[in-house]
């Protein structure tokens, strides 16, 4: 089997291979995609469950530090397809979106499947071949052709270049479950190990000989949400604390303000062991207002009765006091004034990487040429979550996914003239 000399082929039908498939397809290159799963996009349909969050409408520069320690080595690929860019495409898709109260940005119907129907009806008619349920196996040791799984038996498929957009390790059922990395490895790419990112966390025994919360908490708290907080890391001051909510689970906590988080208490917990997180119970009353209420004499009423009626801490607020404080330090106003504006949770553990939202590491970008290139494998290129970046939720995972989906696109392109005319 011989390939044509403007054909290329990507493994992965998540955001960021569409995208790379799209980009290829437009500059006239013939592309094959395929995918483990029986459809492609299934994460995208996913994320699109409570409300596809397409982008965020930051300005360009705060938009990029949300990449942290990736945002320079992300910068062109995201200023050549950013906020704007990502809304306009989807309106050239014929998918108008808003900005929502935070910022982030939706279609208006706040639908994954219409984006994504009219997605791949733009990408067939361009000629884009998909192939379903074809599970990559590496390369042929003899031929150097990819290796696939597929319904008809183990095949193999010549192609001159490859994008690979395989995702993380946070979805297996979903087709991104990290099988690609020994297949790297043993090819000679340095792959960062695969670690959880927004995610959730499990705390420390808050009595001795249990485990995470106590019983009683647990049983009737479980899944509900902690709101209003605001909370920051041990040692930031706190004017540097975020606003938002988080959710009490069996084994500790999870949700947006947690994800928020999630990698600095990650690496936190790497180095020391643990990590302490700071609640504020009370973001709208200052410090002197919480310390003035908790003297107020309390005459008869309890303590539940009087934080509730003078502070508003009440049910799961009032049970967290209780879980995590002593008698001692709920009772004496001196002592509890402090707490409720900081009270400290002590986390032990991320949730396992296959309950995370997203994947950090992978391979690492000074592996890639500026084009997206293996170094180590002339020809192959990488995209999306496989790559060692992270962000937090609000559109930005799906941003950089696609922005470096189509910088391995380009990246092909450039790469197939190149080889094109060299061999003519």
């Amino acid at each position: 089997m011989t390939s044509s000399p403007k054909r290329a082929a990507v493994v992965g039908g998540g955001p960021a291979g569409l995208m790379a498939a799209e980009v290829l397809a437009q500059r006239g290159v013939a592309v094959d995609l395929f995918d483990a799963m029986p459809s492609v996009g299934r994460k995208f349909l996913l994320a699109g469950r409570g409300g596809l969050n397409l982008t965020h409408s930051e300005p360009p520069e705060p938009f990029l530090a949300r990449y942290s320690d990736r945002s320079d080595t992300l910068r062109d690929a995201i200023t050549a397809f950013g906020s704007a860019e990502v809304r306009q495409w989807a309106a050239d898709l014929g998918i108008e979106t808003f900005v929502g109260t935070s910022g982030r940005v939706f279609p208006t119907d706040l639908k994954a499947a219409p984006l994504l129907r009219a997605w791949l009806h733009r990408l067939r008619a361009a000629g884009v071949r998909f192939h379903t349920r074809h599970r990559w196996q590496g390369w042929d040791p003899t031929t150097g052709e990819l290796v696939f799984d597929a319904p008809t038996g183990r095949i193999t498929h010549a192609t001159r270049a490859t994008v690979l957009a395989l995702g993380g390790a946070n979805w297996p059922r979903l087709g991104s479950d990290g099988a690609w990395v020994p297949l790297l490895a043993e090819r000679g790419v340095a792959i960062a190990p695969l670690q959880p990112s927004n995610c959730g966390f499990d705390v420390a025994a808050t009595r001795p000989g249990t485990t995470a919360w106590s019983d009683h908490l647990r049983s009737r708290f479980a899944g509900q949400p902690v709101k209003p907080v605001a909370a920051r890391l041990e040692g930031q001051a706190p004017e540097a604390s975020q606003q938002g909510e988080f959710v009490l689970t069996d084994t500790g906590i999870e949700g947006s303000l947690v994800y928020a988080f999630s990698a600095p208490l990650r690496d936190a917990i790497a180095r020391d062991g643990r990590a302490t997180w700071w609640i504020d119970l009370l973001p709208q009353h200052g410090a002197a207002q919480v310390l003035a209420e908790t003297r107020r004499p309390r005459g008869t009423r309890t303590l539940s009765t009087h934080l509730k009626s003078r502070l508003g801490i009440a049910g799961l607020k009032m049970a967290l006091l209780h879980e995590l404080l002593t008698p001692e330090q709920l009772h004496d106003p001196e002592q509890l004034a402090p707490l409720l504006k900081a009270l400290p949770l002590t986390l032990v553990r991320p949730r396992p990487v296959d309950e995370a939202i997203s994947t950090a590491g992978g391979v690492p970008f000074d592996a890639l040429d500026g084009n997206g290139m293996l170094r180590a494998l002339p020809g192959v290129f990488c995209a999306g979550e496989m790559l060692d970046w992270e962000a937090p939720t609000g559109g930005y995972l799906l941003t950089a996914c696609m922005a470096t989906g189509r910088t391995a696109g380009e990246g092909v392109a450039r790469w197939l003239d190149e080889h094109v005319r060299a061999s003519a």
